[in-house]
């Protein structure tokens, strides 16, 4: 797998349009860091690890509004293996008029935009959600 950010948002797409309850994508730090910042911004409930050979796997249990309706109408991988997007603490705006949330990876961990914005950090775009 050549983007393994990219297969996370993928399968996090995939099943908020068919309305699953959780996914489970393959573990690494950086996709539980990224589920993390996903869950302090309210778009999913929480995430589990799921012990097991030759791979751990992360289950992450996906949140709806109180009538079905999708917390995530778009998710989008924005700097990618070929083509790196850094940003720095000014170029830093709000999403959707504050409705979406950009998720950085920075010196001091993988922050979202509004609380790279309080750190005074900026880095690299992985991706938005709205």
């Amino acid at each position: 797998m050549t983007d393994p950010i990219a297969d996370l948002l993928t399968r996090i797409r995939n099943a908020v349009r068919v309305e699953r309850p959780y996914v489970d994508v393959p573990l690494s730090r950086l996709k539980a860091r990224i589920v993390d910042v996903l869950h302090r911004e309210g778009y999913v409930w929480d995430s589990e690890v799921i012990e097991g050979q030759p791979v751990s796997t992360l289950r992450i249990n996906l949140k709806y509004g109180p009538n079905g309706e999708h917390l995530i109408e778009h998710i989008e991988r924005i700097s990618r293996p070929g083509r790196r997007v850094y940003v720095g603490v000014r170029d830093l705006r709000e999403i959707r008029q504050g409705t979406g949330v950009s998720i950085l990876s920075t010196p001091r961990g993988v922050l979202s935009n509004r609380e790279a914005r309080e750190q005074g950090v900026g880095g690299e775009l992985l991706c938005q959600v709205w």
